[in-house]
C-alpha cells in the first residue's frame, strides 16, 4: 500500500489506518516529478491513502514544519492523472477531499469535511472539547481500519461506518457521516 501521509501532530490520529500493514509512506514532498513517478508505478491492485489536512484543491503539506499554516500542495491536479488511471482504490481523507474527486474525476473512497480541531468545531456549530472529540475520531479511525482490514468493499464503508456510529453526538454523527464512495 502507497500511503501519502503528510508529518503533521494532528493528524496522527490517521496513522492507525496503516500501522502494522505493509505499506510505503511519502511523509514529506519529495518533489512533483518525482511524485508523479511513484504514483505512476504504483501498481493498479495496490491500495493508495492519501491522508492528511486539505480543502477542495488537494492534500496539504507544509515545507516548514514548525509553521502554523500549510503552504503547499502535495496532491492535486498535477497528480490527478495518476490517481484516475489508478482506477477506485483509492482512500482520500482530508477536509474536503470529496470535492477534490469529484472535481478532478478521481474514484475511490472519499472524506467530506472532517472535524479534528477545536477551530473546526467552532466553526461548525459542533460543542465538543479536545479530548473528547481526539476519542471519537480514534474510535471513528479504528473502525475504519477494522472494515479495510476485513475487506469490505470501499463502496459499503460510508454506510457501515453510520451504522457503527453508537455515540451519536452531533461530532459523532458530523464525522461519520462524512465519508462517500465515488
Amino acid at each position: 500500500m502507497l500511503v501519502i501521509h503528510p508529518k503533521d501532530k494532528t493528524t496522527d490520529m490517521l496513522t492507525v489506518l496503516y500501522e502494522g500493514s505493509e505499506h510505503t509512506r511519502i511523509a514529506q514532498d519529495c518533489g512533483s516529478n518525482r511524485l508523479n513517478h511513484i504514483l505512476h508505478h504504483t501498481p493498479k491492485a495496490e491500495r493508495i491513502m492519501l491522508l492528511g489536512h486539505g480543502l477542495c484543491k488537494g492534500l496539504y503539506f507544509r515545507a516548514n514544519e514548525e509553521a502554523e499554516e500549510f503552504d503547499r500542495i502535495i496532491i492535486g491536479h498535477p497528480q490527478a492523472y495518476h490517481l484516475r488511471r489508478h482506477g477506485g482504490n483509492l482512500i482520500g481523507i482530508w477536509c474536503h477531499a470529496v470535492d477534490f474527486a469529484r472535481e478532478e474525476g478521481v474514484h475511490g473512497l472519499f472524506s467530506g469535511m472532517i472535524i479534528s480541531e477545536m477551530s473546526e468545531a467552532e466553526d461548525y456549530g459542533i460543542v465538543t472539547n479536545k479530548e473528547d472529540m481526539d476519542k471519537t475520531n480514534r474510535i471513528l479511525f479504528a473502525r475504519l481500519r477494522r472494515l479495510l482490514d476485513d475487506g469490505i468493499p470501499l463502496h459499503e464503508i460510508p454506510a457501515r461506518l453510520e451504522i457503527l456510529n453508537d455515540e451519536k453526538s452531533r461530532l459523532a454523527v458530523f464525522n461519520y457521516g462524512s465519508f462517500y464512495y465515488l
